[in-house]
């Protein structure tokens, strides 16, 4: 099926005229423009990428994808482009980089076939060169097919598509190729030492002379320069930096490395890398050691979808994301099973967050019936090397992990692979430690003479990661007795000594004896549940070779729904939840970046937030028999605001490091109750509800009172609306985040007053995602009416590529109408 070449308009011209001899020609541009799309029965529409097609789809209770990809559809999508180029010499070649395309793909450019992928998140790099089309009249048109017509093909929503950007390249025959340039901070004090490597092709053997510069951006000067001449086909340049700001979570500070190659005086290629300035080292007195100084991570494990816009990677999306997570008290991710995308990186080198890069979470061992284990003995080398390589300048990435609750890492052949995926890491960037996250009741239950299959054929399913999960929610004390069991030290001894940085999935209990079994061992908590915090962290501080805890999960996610999730009017119910759940439900943080509980403990427990907090459990079903879920210690959410339930019982909830809580409503004191480490930083109370304001004072011997404040909301309610920015791109990729809120004059929100609201869009934006942190619905995201949940929605519009003002519009019944203006500049 041939899409109609006048459909999406005129083809897209690149220029890619080198201009006063500027290196601005080379490098990546974006590719993102100009796409049609199609699914099987519907006509093509003009999109622009990245794209998700499955976030759009219909969900319904038999989809193949079941509850691991929220039983979202999955399909063939057909996408499509035609451009010309200029500019271009006959002698360069052109190359095309896909960032993620789901899932599998092939690439067919001006009729024939280019490349083919399964990987959902590995970037593919295309040449192009001998089937392109040069010249302004000269037409190329390229056909992406993306299939993820097999499904369960993930443990989570994988999304389809091209859901990560797309760029485009011009290299000539002297250039620096992919992944040229390593950049290394050898030394922080004053002056501090980086060290750029540069590897370029140069086969005739040319004088090239390199130009390195490090540019302080946010301080306006040049930091550094330095310059040599080859005529080989690589070089070394050390350059000193005066007066460094170095880069750490505290203080992201970055520069601008720009290397330039030139023959003469033309430029025949040039890069530009942000980087920050810092060393990682390991220690098992100090731990983690960044810039010397002693860090401990407080982690979050965070999966790839974007919440209501579905699997798209935007900047815009994961620097919301990023800076949401640093607000909660949080210094570190760890992606969740997958390379993290370029945006996300970005965004962590931005914000000031430590990253932990993972490649895959299946070795050959399957899951799901249709992920990757079938691929990964053959594929393994050249994804953990795409990941690494793509990293190593990032300031931000300060790990590698190679695995996720594997048992095949119990075996002998695991472990001899865990060891060459680590000298993999280490030989092609030679700074980061490697780690993986180790079940350590999974590996207690593999096989020590396990093998990967051989012949193409499938590996059983062992017990698998979902298993594990399963038996949690109803055998939890039993898996933490089967950790610490010699047998379990048995079955990870292996693994653990192969990694630079031992990480326990759940594990958190054995770190006592291992620390003086194991004193060497740097060990890293890689998932803990969000409840456990108040007793992890006390053994994070108190162990030296513990450098730090990532929590399940840090932001909630699409699919794997309902493992954190209560469920009321019952005392029974399984971990996976039937449809139409949709999350996953064990997010500190939920899918619209509304804070719950869980991450009031967490910043209790930290520190990071000296405030009692107060949440409260929600008055429409606290009083109702409940199954609660193993990945959400408490439903609670920070409200006071309950109309109709005057009378009713509250449950309050308040999360303060301080000793001692008293608790107010109305001016009245209901009661003190102990906090603090000692009672696992939480008070409970039970009150009566009553509309007005309700205190919290956390009291401490020697130190001031604190307090927090809760109000209920009073008078009419109406619709508010907030931006999350002041100003927008109109660059077809940014994003306006605009929280929807049924609230009094006073922008206090009402809890049980929801409505069903709906959006209209007038001007150069379109409607990305709209929807709320309900954990089951049969809403779409894609639509334009969502019903709010606990009296909050989200809308995402996406810019376009004409500047100008927008206006959106809400309705609801009972709430009135509100609107604001956006402008995209």
């Amino acid at each position: 099926m041939t899409a109609d070449p006048a459909y999406a308009g005129p083809a897209v011209a690149y220029d890619l005229t080198s201009h006063d001899n500027s290196p601005s020609r080379y490098g990546w541009h974006a590719f993102t423009d100009g796409w049609s799309f199609e699914k099987p029965g519907a006509e093509p529409t003009a999109v622009e990428v990245p794209h998700d097609a499955m976030i759009s789809e219909t969900r319904r209770p038999d989809a193949p994808s079941g509850y691991n990809g929220a039983y979202f559809s999955g399909g063939r999508y057909v996408y499509r482009k035609r451009w010309t180029m200029s500019g271009v010499e006959p002698e360069e070649r052109v190359l095309l980089r896909f960032d993620g395309i789901s899932r599998v793909s092939t690439i067919t450019v001006n009729g024939t076939r280019v490349s083919a992928s399964s990987n959902a998140y590995r970037e593919l790099e295309v040449d192009i060169s001998d089937v392109r089309r040069l010249g302004e009249d000269d037409e190329n048109e390229i056909e992406i097919v993306a299939d993820t017509s097999e499904q369960p093909s993930g443990r989570w929503y994988l999304g389809s598509g091209l859901h990560r950007p797309v760029s485009l390249q011009v290299r000539g025959p002297i250039t620096l190729g992919t992944n040229g340039v390593q950049i290394r901070t050898t030394g922080i004090t004053d002056p501090a030492s980086v060290e750029v490597n540069v590897a370029f092709a140069n086969s005739q053997r040319d004088a090239v002379r390199i130009d390195v510069e490090i540019v302080d951006t946010q301080r306006g000067l040049l930091a550094a320069h330095a310059h040599a001449t080859t005529d080989g086909t690589s070089s070394t340049l050390p350059l000193e930096i005066v007066h460094p700001r170095l880069w750490s979570a505290d203080e992201p500070h970055l520069y601008t490395c720009r290397v330039v190659l030139r023959v003469g005086d033309k430029v025949v290629d040039a890069e530009e890398h942000r980087i920050g300035l810092r060393t990682i080292a390991l220690d098992a007195q100090r731990g983690l050691l960044v810039n010397d100084e002693p860090v401990l991570l407080r982690g979050a494990n965070v999966h790839h979808d974007n919440g209501v816009i579905g699997s798209v990677a935007l900047h815009a999306a994961e620097a919301r994301r990023a800076r949401i997570l640093k607000e909660n008290g949080f210094n570190a991710i760890r992606s969740a099973h997958n390379p993290l995308s370029r945006a996300m990186l970005d965004a962590c080198d931005e914000v000031g967050l430590y990253a932990i890069d993972e490649t895959t979470d299946v070795w050959w061992n399957p899951k799901t019936p249709f992920d990757d284990s079938s691929r990964f003995m053959e594929d393994w080398r050249a994804d953990l090397a795409a990941m690494t390589l793509r990293d190593r300048n990032r300031a931000s990435v300060i790990m590698i992990s190679i695995s996720n609750e594997n048992s095949e890492t119990m075996s002998r052949a695991g472990i001899e692979l865990a060891r060459l995926m680590r000298d993999l890491v280490h030989a092609l960037d030679g700074t980061r430690p490697v780690t993986a996250g180790v079940n350590l009741t999974l590996n207690a239950l593999g096989k020590k003479d396990a093998q990967p299959p051989t012949g193409g054929a499938s590996a059983p399913a062992p017990k698998s990661s979902t298993a594990f999960n399963i038996s949690m929610q109803f055998a939890g004390p039993m898996m933490k007795a089967v950790a610490v069991t010699p047998f379990a030290d048995h079955a990870t001894r292996g693994i653990f000594d192969v990694l630079d940085v031992a990480g326990y999935n759940y594990g958190a209990n054995r770190w006592r004896k291992d620390a003086k079994s194991h004193p060497a061992r740097i060990v890293l908590g890689t998932e803990d549940k969000p409840g456990d915090i108040a007793a992890v962290w006390r053994l994070v501080e108190s162990l030296p070779n513990v450098i730090g805890d990532f929590i399940w999960a840090g932001w909630d996610y699409l699919g794997e729904v309902g493992i954190g999730h209560w469920e009321y009017g019952t005392r029974f119910a399984w971990l996976m939840k039937a449809y139409p759940h949709l999350t996953s439900g064990s997010g500190s943080i939920d899918i619209t970046g509304v804070p719950g509980a869980g991450a009031l403990l967490s910043q209790a427990a930290w520190g990071t937030e000296r405030r009692p907090q107060i949440a409260v459990r929600p008055l429409d079903v606290s009083g109702k028999p409940m199954a609660k879920a193993a990945w959400r210690a408490s439903d609670a959410i920070t409200s006071w605001s309950w109309q109709g339930r005057s009378g009713e019982r509250a449950h309050v909830e308040v999360y303060s490091p301080s000793e001692e809580v008293d608790l107010l409503l109305n001016g009245e004191k209901i009661g003190t109750r102990k906090a603090g480490a000692a009672n696992g930083f939480l008070a409970r109370f039970q009150v009566p509800y009553r509309p007005g304001e309700l205190v919290a004072v956390g009291r401490s011997s020697g130190a001031r009172p604190l307090e927090t404040r809760l109000q209920s909301a009073s008078g009419p309610l109406k619709l508010v609306l907030h931006v999350d920015r002041a100003t927008f791109a109109a660059n077809g990729g940014d994003l306006a985040y605009v929280s929807i809120e049924i609230a009094d004059a006073d922008g206090i929100v009402e809890s049980l007053a929801d409505d069903l609201v709906t959006l209209s869009i007038d001007g150069p934006a379109t409607l990305a995602g709209f929807g709320s942190g309900a954990p089951a619905t049969e809403e779409s995201f894609a639509d334009n009416r969502h019903r709010t949940y606990y009296g909050r929605a989200l809308a995402v519009l996406r810019a376009t590529r004409d500047p100008g003002v927008v206006t959106m519009k809400a309705t609801s019944p009972r709430h009135g109408s509100v609107a604001t203006e956006i402008l995209f500049s």
